[in-house]
């Protein structure tokens, strides 16, 4: 018995961990140099730094009252 209340308690710990991620985006801006202007790589195009940021769901709520 509990062995298995622990096997349940085991799948379950997985399972939420899964939905819980939260999504991810890839961003990438170009890199300036300190007068404005692009850096260039070897090939010509322009180097970028890129970074993963979490995106966030927008929540809708009611439309708050106006003052009478």
């Amino acid at each position: 018995m509990i062995k298995l209340l622990a096997s349940l308690v085991l799948v379950f710990s997985m399972v939420g961990g899964l939905a819980a991620e939260p999504e991810t985006k890839r961003v990438c801006v170009d890199r300036i140099t300190p007068d404005g202007k692009p850096v260039r790589g070897k090939d010509g195009k322009p180097v970028q730094d890129c970074k993963e940021i979490k995106v966030h769901k927008k929540l809708e709520g009611t439309k708050v009252p106006d003052k009478k």
